[in-house]
């Protein structure tokens, strides 16, 4: 019979007791250091961590020593009469979406030294019920040991995981590390590979969300960009640059460019809106922006599809057109103060200067922390001869954005006028 020597636990307990304060200090700062080099990440992951207790810590140690896997008990070492075991600090990194994972994965080897990478459930088949997360383990930097002294531990183990993902390790613990019996029967198992089924769907869906926000997202940053720039070269002509032509915007004139199919969703529809306005394809854009109310959606939709039409309206000039649906959209969403400013913008063009002042009124009234509201309004005054309350409109924009160029040329242009 094969005898072991079996671990003292009262001095397993001494040496654990020893590096516990080095322990907690060391796990306090991987923590702030991962914080800091993913803090420009999009959607900022949540960060978990934990040193083992003692308990925990024995309990691994013994079930490693029963493992009849060689390769787990070739990873563990005694150092002064303590197991070094890879999880004795544990980090997770729980990320909102599937592309976080790996993007963490590659921020983590940039700023720590990999010893290995695991990716747990890779190899499952799709009856099986684990979950997929990637374990890392990282050294634990020299400069924090001499820091704080010897924690126990050469590395530390960091676990990259979704939201679902983890709310499903969670679970799993539960049911399979700490019962005394797991589920046998095919019918029990058929139920929990169908749970694991429908949280890997959920995670993949929501990625393609987030996808498609992203693509809608910087569709709505072009057009944003399009529009702004005819409102200047509108309006800051007649302020700095009169004796230039007033740029023009035209759109593309020729067949569809993108092909529809008869029952598009509306996410299609407004996904090859947004193309066509950011091609200044503005016809072909506002065909799509029709379809969509034709499709009577809800009324939050609409007020935005009504701001969007009025907005490549305007682009191709046709500026009634686009206060209409201006006008539109605030009646369907009477807090839009972007539909406000953007009507009050195109009298403005059109020099209808009482009437734009109306209109970044309501805005401001809605929302007054709009720098680029307020220099617009103090433009209108500027045209209709108050200059003092324009140059107040035009200081408090500076206030909220003191390094708008506009505001400060147009400061400079008040104050000459009313030499000060």
């Amino acid at each position: 019979m094969k005898k072991y020597t079996l671990p003292d636990r009262r001095i397993f307990q001494e040496r654990y007791n020893q590096h516990t304060e080095a322990m907690v200090k060391v796990t306090k700062e991987l923590r702030e250091i991962i914080e800091q080099a993913v803090q420009d990440l999009p959607s900022l992951p949540t960060i978990k961590c934990r040193p083992k207790d003692f308990k925990s810590f024995f309990k691994k140690y013994i079930s490693i020593l029963n493992s009849e896997t060689p390769e787990l008990q070739a990873k563990i070492s005694i150092d002064d009469g303590m197991p070094r075991i890879t999880d004795l600090i544990g980090i997770r990194i729980v990320c909102p979406f599937l592309e976080q994972v790996d993007t963490v994965g590659a921020v983590l080897k940039k700023i720590f030294e990999i010893v290995e990478v695991e990716k747990k459930g890779a190899n499952y088949t799709f009856k099986e019920f684990g979950y997929e997360s990637i374990h890392i383990l990282v050294k634990i930097p020299e400069r924090l040991t001499e820091k704080h002294g010897d924690c126990g531990c050469d590395v530390a183990e960091i676990q990259i995981r979704t939201i679902l993902q983890d709310a499903w390790a969670e679970v799993e613990h539960e049911l399979f590390y700490k019962a005394e019996f797991t589920p046998f029967d095919e019918p029990m198992k058929r139920k929990l590979a169908a749970i694991n089924a429908n949280l890997s769907l959920a995670d993949i869906i929501f990625q393609e969300i987030r996808s498609y926000q992203r693509q809608l997202n910087g569709e709505f940053g072009k057009r944003r960009h399009s529009f702004f720039k005819k409102i200047e070269d509108a309006t800051d002509s007649l302020l700095f640059n009169a004796d230039e032509p007033e740029e023009k915007i035209e759109g593309i004139s020729g067949e569809f460019s993108i092909e529809v199919k008869n029952n598009a969703s509306m996410d299609d529809l407004l996904l090859n809106a947004l193309y066509a306005h950011n091609k200044n394809q503005f016809s072909e854009a506002i065909y799509f922006y029709s379809r969509i109310l034709e499709m009577n959606p809800e009324t939050s939709v609409r007020a935005l599809v009504y701001k969007h039409r009025g907005m490549a309206n305007f682009a191709r000039s046709h500026y009634e057109e686009a206060i209409e649906d201006f006008s539109q959209s605030l009646v369907l969403n009477p807090k839009s103060f972007k539909s406000a400013y953007y009507r009050g913008l195109v009298k403005a063009v059109l020099q209808q200067y009482p009437e734009a002042v109306d209109d970044f009124n309501l805005s401001i009234g809605i929302n007054p922390y709009q720098h680029y509201c307020l220099y617009r309004r103090g433009q209108a005054y500027y045209h209709l001869g108050d200059l003092p309350q324009a140059l107040a409109d035009c200081e408090a924009a500076l206030a909220l954005d003191p390094d708008s160029r506009s505001a400060q040329q147009f400061q400079n242009l008040l104050r000459k006028k009313l030499k000060m």
